[in-house]
C-alpha cells in the first residue's frame, strides 16, 4: 500500500516546476514529486529543504548547457562561415539604413554600423561588415548567399532574393531640386521635358517608373553620380527618401528638398531568401532592439533624433 505521506501524482505546482526543469518543454520524469502536505512540521520543512536543493542542482547544472546549446544554434544560423556577414549600403549621405565613409578610417559608419555591432553582441559572434555604393551590387551578392544580414527598405523586388523581417522604422519618399529650379511642387514634376534621377534598383525607382508618365526617369547607380548630375545640371530632381535628399542638399548649396511625399515606405532587418532559421534570429534581435533602445541610441548617434522607431511587430509593408 503507497505511504500516504507521498503522492505520485504531481500537483499544478510541480508539474510547473518540473517543466521548467525541462526548459519549458513540460514535466520531466525524475522521481515522483512528493507532496507535503500530510507531514508533520518539523519533517514538511526537511522535505522542502531537500526539495529545493535538488532543484537548485538541476537548475545550476542544466541552464548553463541550455544557454550553451541556444547560443551554438543562434550561431550555426546567423553565421554559418564563423562570423555574421552584415551587408551595409554607403554612401555619401546617411539614414536610417544608410552608412557614410568616416573620414578618417574610410570605415562605415552610422545606424545600419551599430545595429550590426549590437547584432554581434546579442549572439556572441564575430561581425564582418561588408560595404556596397549600390542596390544593384548588394542584391546579387545576396542571389549569391554573400552575405547573413542587411538593414534595408522594403522592395517587392527585392523580396523575391531576401525575405524581411521586423521593420524598425517608415520614411517617407520626395524630391529634390538643384538651385535655381523653377519648379515648387510635386505637381510640376510629371512634365516633359524634366528629367528625374533615381539610384538603380532601389525603392524609388520602381515606384517613380509606374508613377511618372511625362517625365524622365534618369537611373543612375550611386548616390555620389546623382549628386553629381545635379550638380553639372544634368538632371532636374532626384527622387529618393527625405533623410538621404535633405544630405545630398548640403552637399548642394541652394538645392532644396520639396515638402510633401509622393511614397511612404518602411527599412526593416533582411537576410537571403530560403533561410529560414537566419531570418528567425535576425527578427527577434531586431524586436528586442526597438525595445531595449538599442534602434534608438543608433538613431540618435547618427543625428537622427527625430526618426521614430517602428512599433513591435510592425512589418515592413
Amino acid at each position: 500500500m503507497p505511504n500516504p505521506a507521498f503522492n505520485t501524482d504531481p500537483s499544478p505546482a510541480g508539474l510547473v516546476v518540473l517543466g521548467l526543469l525541462n526548459g519549458g518543454g513540460g514535466p520531466v520524469n525524475l522521481v515522483p514529486f512528493i507532496s507535503v502536505t500530510k507531514l508533520p512540521g518539523t519533517t514538511m520543512m526537511r522535505a522542502i529543504a531537500g526539495f529545493l536543493l535538488v532543484v537548485a542542482g538541476l537548475v545550476s547544472c542544466a541552464s548553463p548547457q541550455s544557454d550553451k546549446n541556444a547560443a551554438a544554434t543562434a550561431r550555426e544560423q546567423l553565421a554559418p562561415t564563423g562570423k555574421v556577414r552584415v551587408a551595409i549600403l554607403v554612401g555619401p549621405t546617411a539614414s536610417t539604413f544608410r552608412a557614410t565613409p568616416n573620414p578618417a578610417t574610410q570605415r562605415p559608419r552610422g545606424v545600419p554600423v551599430d545595429l550590426a555591432t549590437a547584432l554581434g553582441d546579442r549572439f556572441a559572434v564575430s561581425v564582418e561588415q561588408l560595404p556596397y555604393s549600390n542596390y544593384p551590387d548588394l542584391l546579387n551578392a545576396a542571389a549569391r548567399n554573400e552575405w547573413d544580414v542587411t538593414f534595408i527598405p522594403f522592395d517587392e523586388e527585392r523580396a523575391k532574393v531576401m525575405d524581411y523581417g521586423p521593420a524598425y522604422h517608415f520614411f517617407e519618399f520626395t524630391y529634390l531640386v538643384p538651385s535655381g529650379s523653377p519648379i515648387r511642387d510635386h505637381s510640376e514634376i510629371d512634365r516633359p521635358g524634366v528629367r528625374v534621377a533615381v539610384a538603380e534598383g532601389s525603392v524609388t525607382a520602381s515606384n517613380r517608373e509606374k508613377a511618372l508618365k511625362n517625365a524622365t526617369l534618369v537611373r543612375i547607380k550611386t548616390l555620389v553620380e546623382i549628386r553629381e548630375q545635379l550638380r553639372a545640371g544634368k538632371v532636374d530632381a532626384a527622387a529618393a527618401s527625405r533623410e538621404t535628399l535633405v544630405g545630398l542638399a548640403e552637399q548642394l548649396p541652394g538645392a532644396r528638398v520639396l515638402d510633401g511625399r509622393f511614397h511612404f515606405e518602411g527599412v526593416a532587418v533582411a537576410v537571403p531568401r530560403g533561410r529560414p532559421g537566419t531570418l528567425a534570429y535576425a527578427s527577434e534581435f531586431m524586436e528586442s532592439a526597438k525595445a531595449t533602445g538599442v534602434v534608438r541610441a543608433a538613431f540618435d548617434n547618427a543625428g537622427f533624433v527625430d526618426a521614430v522607431v517602428a512599433p513591435a511587430g510592425s512589418r515592413p509593408h
